[in-house]
C-alpha cells in the first residue's frame, strides 16, 4: 500500500448563495479513504470562476490522505 493517496475533488458552487452543491461528494472521498486506512493529511482549494450558463463557481480541493499505520 502506498503511503500518502493524493485526490482532487470540484465543488460547485450555486448559482444564488455560497452553499456548495455537492460537499457529500467531498465528504464521500474522505470516508472512503478512511475505510482504507488512510487519514486527511493536507487539503488545499483554488477557486475558479463560472462555468457557462449553469453559473456558480469551482472550487478545487486537492488532499494528501496518509496511511494510518
Amino acid at each position: 500500500m502506498q503511503k500518502y493517496v493524493v485526490l482532487q475533488v470540484t465543488l460547485k458552487e450555486k448559482l444564488i448563495g455560497t452553499a456548495s452543491k455537492n460537499l457529500s461528494e467531498l465528504e464521500d472521498v474522505i470516508n472512503k479513504q478512511a475505510d482504507k486506512g488512510y487519514r486527511l493529511h493536507t487539503i488545499s482549494t483554488t477557486s475558479g470562476g463560472s462555468k457557462g450558463l449553469g453559473g456558480g463557481d469551482r472550487i478545487q480541493a486537492t488532499m494528501v490522505f496518509e496511511r494510518i499505520e
